[in-house]
């Protein structure tokens, strides 16, 4: 999932308000937009104000079964709301299955094993995405197809051959369910594995029906650089700022009604069908603590909510040069080390840049050998003044400033490259390879803190909740 672990200016506002038709991006964790409505419990037909054409089918919000008593649970998942509905929108439907093994409800039971002891719902074929279905596969390496021991079901890698279902892959399904938890940040490739599997459904006539989750960041927080249209990759399928603030289900109702987010024709999209599945008892403003739910590790190295928090703080930063994320083998994203500047003259340098939100310790631990790896541990300590990627761009200044030749512009045309598929901006890249430790970081900020208020602005159409 992480490559990070091997690892000019802008044109005035309204020139660069290209990201998806519009939702330009990126960001500030101060401005806080007003809360979202609450999420629609009835199927309902979204008003034309809010559909690329009047005469588009529209993204059908299932409807929540109010007779059935909620369990103490202060967040309800899309698959606890299907459960509760009877698995109505499901029955009598040949269905395929993206997930992955925190695509659990909230009792911590695989949504694969929900799905196929389900009255009237039969399960027919399961999807993988990076790491596979069991998660278990390293990072960035492809994935075959396969028969699935435990349950004989067929497996077809989304993260194999092919990123993209092909017709043969999806024969014999008529609707394709995702149940994917994400973690809020844009390089993450769960979201690129929803978004292809979505094109190649649309194409074939199958519906897509979405489990929805929560962004473990909140529905508010927002930030990083814009994406630039040429890095569009599968560690960038959406242009939205890097820390983007919405759910999966969001995510995929933005991508069917607005016109350019999918690679499909418009016939294609506008004869797709999507059903999501929405939250029950989720606001915009609850991190993942506050749902009650137990975090399961979406990919090796984020195991945990604290490395949820810390991989937009510090896998951009740590990309190119020596700072390496961890502390030895531990505090994956939240810890950092470096190849060879002593942790006290790192330490002393972050503290100097008076992050707000931010505090920073030198930790120790067991090394091999006998010798102890040291680092320095990221605290965050104001959740409302933390900006998420803002110690990471600052991380690739000090690269600039405390190695002996530039990181950015001594890599590689594929190391740099690779770079900018997943930090999104090439001005700032181009200003990296010029101004080295000189780098006006504050002042990209400023100007992706303009891009979030449009941004937050014109995605609330896409909100659920």
């Amino acid at each position: 999932m992480s490559p990070f672990l091997r690892p000019l200016r802008f044109r005035p506002l309204l020139a660069t308000m290209v990201l998806l038709l519009g939702l330009a991006g990126c960001s500030s964790s101060r401005h806080k937009p007003r809360p979202g409505a609450t999420a629609p419990v009835g199927q309902i037909t979204l008003p034309s104000s809010l559909n690329p054409t009047a005469t588009a089918p529209a993204v059908t919000l299932a409807p929540a079964n109010s007779a059935v008593p909620l369990l103490p649970f202060p967040v309800l998942l899309g698959i606890d709301v299907l459960e509760q509905q009877g698995f109505e929108p499901v029955k009598g439907k040949r269905l395929g299955l993206l997930t992955q093994p925190a695509g659990v409800n909230r009792r911590g039971e695989s949504t694969i094993d929900v799905l196929r002891r389900a009255p009237g719902v039969k399960l027919v074929a399961l999807y993988g995405p990076e790491h596979g279905i069991y998660g278990d596969e390293p990072a960035e390496v492809v994935i075959p197809d396969r028969l699935d021991k435990r349950t004989g079901l067929p497996v077809y890698s989304v993260y194999g051959k092919y990123r993209k279902p092909t017709k043969a892959m999806l024969k014999g399904i008529d609707a394709m369910v995702i149940d994917l938890q994400d973690i809020g940040v844009r390089s993450y490739t769960y979201v690129s594995a929803m978004r292809y599997t979505m094109e190649a459904c649309f194409e074939q006539n199958i519906e897509v029906i979405i489990l929805d989750r929560p962004n473990p960041l909140g529905g508010l927080k927002v930030d990083g650089p814009p994406l630039d249209k040429q890095w569009t990759s599968y560690v960038g399928a959406f242009r939205v700022p890097y820390v983007h603030g919405l759910t999966i289900g969001e995510l995929a109702k933005m991508a069917r009604e607005a016109p350019g987010v999918l690679e499909v024709t418009e016939a294609v999209r506008l004869r797709g069908k999507l059903t999501v599945i929405p939250m029950r008892g989720w606001r915009r403003s609850m991190r993942w603590p506050d749902t009650g739910l137990r975090w399961i590790a979406t990919s090796p190295y984020v195991q945990d909510y604290a490395s949820v928090m810390g991989y937009a703080m510090t896998g951009l930063g740590t990309y190119l040069g020596d700072f390496r994320t961890g502390v030895g083998d531990k505090h994956a994203f939240r810890g950092i080390s470096h190849r060879s500047i002593p942790s006290d003259v790192i330490e002393r340098e972050l503290k100097a840049l008076t992050l707000p939100g931010l505090r920073f310790q030198r930790v120790s631990i067991p090394g091999k050998n006998g010798q102890p790896a040291t680092g320095i541990y990221v605290e965050i300590v104001d959740w409302d003044e933390w900006r998420p990627t803002e110690l990471s761009f600052y991380l690739m200044k000090l690269g600039c400033k405390l190695e002996k030749t530039n990181p950015y512009s001594r890599a590689n045309i594929g190391r740099q490259q690779g770079f900018l598929r997943h930090m999104g901006s090439t001005e700032f890249m181009e200003a990296l390879k010029r101004d080295g430790a000189r780098v006006d970081v504050d002042r990209f900020f400023r100007d992706w803190v303009e891009k979030a208020k449009v941004y937050q602005q014109q995605s609330r159409k896409y909100w659920l909740y």
